[in-house]
């Protein structure tokens, strides 16, 4: 895995900047992967965000507060700096998946996960799965765990092949513990 030029990963910044704007997100990805106890290091964030216009209004506001920059293969995060790329709600609007590096380390805006069949499943299927975990000194809003396996299977990257023996021990390891239910509605 190649480290990314710029910051290194910040989530407790990252998470306080969209839960302060109000931004309806969940991590996936790696990040939440470690929040679920995997040990498998990560150098981003990937969140899935509700497409509508007013959140995404408040991602750009929480992006521009970080001083996000987009990731661009080939260009150092100083010259990307220098891209003249106009973060608001209506130019993310017209974006899918866009990598971004922000002053809390790397940072992916996804528009869903792939489920095994290829569907891209959006942001309000996943978050009537998700749950809250507890970092230290923070909480996430967390896509399913089912759903970040089914996403790294589909996905079938050499890296998120590795990371899926770890990702389903964890998960049986779940089944056996009392449910508890995410209220994504309630302020963390």
């Amino acid at each position: 895995m190649s480290k990314p030029d710029g910051p290194p990963s910040d989530l407790p910044r990252l998470i306080e900047a969209l839960d302060r704007h109000g931004v309806e997100y969940l991590i996936c990805g790696g990040a939440a992967a470690r929040a679920y106890g995997s040990d498998r290091p990560t150098e981003d964030a990937d969140c899935v965000v509700r497409r509508e216009r007013a959140n995404l209004d408040r991602l750009a506001a929480a992006m521009v507060e970080l001083h996000a920059r987009l990731r661009v293969a080939g260009l150092s995060d100083e010259e990307a700096r220098a891209l003249p790329v106009q973060l608001d709600g209506v130019t993310l609007v017209d974006l899918s998946t866009t990598t971004w590096m922000t002053d809390a380390g790397a940072f992916d805006v996804l528009d869903g996960l792939e489920a095994p069949n290829g569907r891209l499943v959006p942001y309000e299927e996943l978050a009537e799965r998700a749950t809250v975990l507890h970092g230290d000194g923070f909480s996430i809003r967390a896509a399913a765990l089912d759903d970040i396996i089914a996403a790294k299977e589909r996905a079938g990257r050499p890296k998120d092949r590795e990371a899926l023996p770890g990702l389903r021990a964890i998960r049986d390891r779940a089944a056996h513990l009392p449910a508890m239910p995410a209220d994504l509605d309630e302020d963390l």
